[in-house]
């Protein structure tokens, strides 16, 4: 990794969702080629926009922060449902969509506590 460092490449949520691109990128990878250009490619995107999301409202005030953390959250479950419709096409296993579950359940948990510490910021400035 590069020296400069962005103040948003250190929050853990941002890592996390990063870990988490990767993933859905090669589960995404043992998908038929057909699905190339539809699911696998809602899959990604949704959850490359997790991490965007999280960077992109880092730098604004901490309303805004918010309001792009809820946007990552409404990715976390478009992501949910792309692990849905894999399964019920058997694109990916039992468990291979319990483990995305987990790694959801974690992101939008991080996500959520990060939204009420800055709830709670706004919250003791007025």
């Amino acid at each position: 990794m590069s020296e400069i460092k962005f103040k948003f490449e250190d929050l853990k949520v941002y890592q996390k969702s990063l870990e988490f691109v990767d993933f859905v990128y090669a589960t995404c990878d043992s998908f038929p080629s057909n699905e190339k250009y539809a699911l696998s490619s809602q899959f990604t995107r949704a959850a490359v926009s997790i991490a965007l999301n999280i960077a992109e409202g880092s730098s604004d005030s901490d309303k805004q922060f918010n309001r792009y953390l809820q946007i990552a959250i409404d990715s976390v479950n478009e992501c949910v449902v792309c692990s849905s419709i894999s399964k019920r096409q058997n694109y990916i296993s039992n468990e291979k969509e319990i483990e995305l579950r987990e790694k959801l359940v974690e992101l939008s948990k991080m996500i959520s506590g990060l939204q009420k510490y800055l709830k709670t910021k706004l919250t003791s400035k007025n």
